[in-house]
């Protein structure tokens, strides 16, 4: 196994929590860990089963419309990527394996990797289950230095779980998570006050937290590119273009992020979906499939105890189009019927549909009394 990567020599974070050094008064420098697993899903897979290791691995369904959920490094090499159509990852990489996705067993390893973090911190925020971000400015074992906390912890995440984690170390979780990632896999890269905001500089807008497509293209018309770019608008400017999202854009390009780790966040939504060998036409045909969807949905909140107010129905084309309808009710959906109800007349509403359907989804939101801690959106695959 090579030696990690490691950035010594500012492993403390000493100064800062915006731009620089701080100024007498400021307040004290925040010390913040983002941790990363190295292809999570796929290196469960290539661990439990000797066979894979080495070898391109896809983490999804093998057949004709099927998604890749995962790649292995050694597939990444030919571009196979997440949320790839199956055909095409197979098309880039002849030799692809594709192995079923076992979420249970990714559960179970990440929460052994939770109680890792545990034994440094309270302040966890769980953004997935293979990455999260850990504040450990006050930790659990009185360590002065951020890196040493990181480098323990990827230490023993390999002794427990035989995986690899990468690590980002700076003054906020902005600038962490992009450390994390700056030197994957098996690597630990920390960015200090004094790097912060050369660093981002030549970034593209793209890389920017809070930036999606439609922000990033509307950006590139107004000649925005780089992180130097958005530097040249002024905050008036970004407030008029992009409302209350302008003064984080006119911070977050100079190293700024002043969001903290919060570790009560709670799962936003919970759903499933089904990609179809063949494109469906009729609504009875419909229906059957989305009584599927609501039972595996309303299995989890039974299980759960979580209750929602929110339906939406997600109808992807045959042509890749996407389309939400959503309903909400002033009290919770208080039993499976009530939600294969609400789903059914969104669906039949629809129609006559303008073309083949090739996935169904149904999911819940505006979610209460859940008992686990995770704010992404959680969706099963049938």
């Amino acid at each position: 196994m090579p030696e990690p990567d490691r950035n010594h020599g500012v492993d403390n974070l000493a100064s800062a929590d915006g731009q620089g050094a701080p100024q007498p008064g400021s307040e004290r420098p925040r010390k913040i860990i983002h941790i990363d697993m190295d292809a999570f899903y796929a290196s469960v897979e290539q661990r439990d089963n000797p066979d894979l290791r080495g070898k391109p691995v896809a983490v999804g369904g093998s057949r004709e419309r099927g998604v890749v959920a995962a790649a292995s490094y050694e597939a990444r090499k030919f571009g196979v990527r997440s949320a790839m159509p199956s055909v095409t990852a197979r098309r880039k990489c002849p030799d692809l394996i594709f192995a079923k996705p076992r979420f249970d067993v990714y559960k179970e390893v990440s929460l052994q990797i939770r109680e890792i973090f545990a034994e440094h911190t309270p302040i966890v925020e769980p953004l997935s289950l293979d990455e999260a971000y850990l504040d450990v400015t006050e930790n659990r074992q009185g360590i002065a230095s951020a890196t040493e906390i990181a480098e323990q912890i990827r230490a023993k995440i390999r002794a427990e779980t035989q995986l690899t984690a990468s690590a980002g170390v700076s003054y906020n979780k902005f600038l962490a998570k992009l450390a994390s990632d700056h030197r994957k896999p098996d690597g630990l890269f920390v960015i200090t006050p004094e790097m912060g905001s050369s660093f981002v500089e030549a970034l593209s807008v793209e890389r920017f937290h809070g930036v999606g497509p439609a922000t990033a293209a509307k950006m590139n018309r107004l000649g925005i590119f780089t992180a130097l770019d958005l530097r040249a608008k002024d905050e008036t400017f970004l407030r008029q273009q992009f409302g209350k999202a302008g003064p984080h854009f006119y911070c977050i390009c100079r190293g700024i992020d002043h969001r903290p780790v919060r570790a009560d966040r709670v799962r936003k939504s919970v759903g499933a979906e089904n990609t179809f060998s063949r494109d469906l036409t009729t609504l009875d045909d419909m229906r059957a499939e989305l009584g599927a969807l609501v039972d595996k949905v309303w299995r989890y909140c039974e299980s759960t105890g979580v209750r929602a107010r929110t339906v939406t129905l997600k109808v992807k084309f045959a042509d890749f189009q996407i389309i939400t309808r959503s309903r909400s009710s002033i009290a919770p959906i208080p039993d499976s019927a009530t939600l294969t109800s609400m789903s059914t007349e969104l669906l039949a509403g629809q129609f006559p549909m303008p073309k083949g359907v090739r996935l169904l989804g149904v999911s819940l939101s505006s979610l209460s009394a859940e008992s686990e801690n995770d704010d992404r959106q959680m969706i099963f695959e049938l």
